[in-house]
């Protein structure tokens, strides 16, 4: 199940900057997971969000849906050009997740219209039993800019 724009070969053919860490399925694996992975995209030189924020969800859904006692999920990040890709696999394949709208009542049960209103494309990917994993795409804007305020290179600003 694939939810937005086509992969371009063009990213394939490059070396990609990767990170993976085995986590708990546990609240506080799930927090680990964010916290993780915006120490790593502040690494690679890019805005925490919304990279941040689909960690933060697809980190909860794998410890709450996703968990089976005793075994942990993946947290992988992957940067191909100005794509990062967001992939957290858990071990429930037969826990598939699936975008729908709660009522408005309900207190839950609106992590994936999040996923699914930040990421370009998202999906999910069924691996070898019991695996699944839930991936999230979107392209960044670059690194972020000086907090200096120096302008850059050079100290001189761009484009004006």
């Amino acid at each position: 199940m694939i939810h937005g724009k086509a992969e371009t070969s063009a990213q394939l053919d490059q070396p990609v900057p990767a990170f993976s860490v085995l986590l708990s399925s546990t609240r506080r694996g799930a927090r680990l997971a964010r916290l993780l992975a915006e120490s790593q995209l502040r690494d690679w030189g890019l805005p925490s969000d919304p990279g941040r924020l689909l960690v933060a969800e697809l980190a909860a859904n794998a410890a709450s849906h996703g968990r089976v006692a005793g075994r942990d999920f993946r947290l992988t990040l992957r940067l191909a050009g100005d794509v990062l890709r967001i992939e957290v696999a858990d071990t429930r394949r037969e826990r598939l997740p699936v975008l729908q709208r709660p009522p408005c009542e309900a207190e839950s049960g609106r992590g994936l219209l999040l996923v699914d209103a930040l990421a370009d494309r998202w999906g999910v990917t069924e691996g070898l039993f019991p695996r699944k994993t839930v991936w999230a795409e979107v392209r960044c804007a670059g690194p972020e800019p000086d907090p200096s305020g120096s302008g850059g290179a050079g100290g001189v600003p761009q484009g004006r």
